[in-house]
């Protein structure tokens, strides 16, 4: 089953996600920041990654931007999850190689589970 590397800071979204997904029979990794969930790309070698912007330290842009720069990660599938929903910071995520822009309230973990599936199937 394939294995996702959820990098958010909200320890209470994050583990709700986790649980939704295990549920799935999906493997996860989880990471609270930047240079966590940086490491854990390289060591892990997730499947898909879901990424939230706004992380203590390294943002989720430069997240993005490093995973796609290295070519043994830049294959990796990024689901950008973010509070962030202005137009042109949703261009910049995608135009940085994101696969979708989710943002937080717009859906429901339910909807964010059906969007990994969808996304893993590609």
């Amino acid at each position: 089953m394939a294995k996702i590397l959820i990098i958010e800071d909200d320890k209470f979204l994050r583990e709700l996600i986790a649980r939704k997904l295990l549920k799935e029979g999906y493997e996860i990794v989880e990471a609270i920041d930047g240079e966590e969930g940086l490491k854990k790309v390289k060591e892990e070698t997730p499947d898909l990654i879901l990424l939230d912007l706004i992380l203590p330290g390294i943002d989720g842009f430069e997240v993005l931007a490093k995973v796609k720069d290295d070519p043994k990660t830049s294959l990796i599938p990024v689901l950008i999850l973010s509070n962030l929903g202005q137009k042109d910071e949703i261009e910049k995520g995608l135009k940085l190689g994101a696969v979708d822009f989710l943002v937080k309230a717009h859906f429901t973990p339910e909807e964010i589970v059906e969007k990994i599936k969808t996304v893993l199937k590609k």
